[in-house]
């Protein structure tokens, strides 16, 4: 699984999408990053990705990103997990 440090980071990498809650996101997020709550993720993911594009995750500690990168990984997305 590939990891970076969110300091590391750029937008030009591809899209970053932060699994926080919509709550949590308000309070502290990266100005590039997009919102999809990791519940709604989950039920969705198939129609809010292309594996033709790189995308980034984050969440507040990295349990939910890492999980979502393990599961992308398996089904051949381009994916690399966030840590803050």
């Amino acid at each position: 699984m590939r990891r970076i440090s969110l300091a590391s980071y750029h937008k030009s990498m591809g899209e970053l999408i932060d699994l926080s809650s919509p709550q949590d996101f308000k309070i502290s997020h990266h100005p590039d990053a997009k919102n999809i709550p990791y519940q709604k993720f989950m039920l969705y993911y198939d129609q809010l990705l292309s594996k033709k594009k790189p995308y980034f995750f984050v969440c507040e500690k990295g349990l939910h990103s890492g999980k979502v990168v393990r599961m992308l990984e398996y089904f051949g997305y381009d994916v690399t997990q966030v840590l803050k």
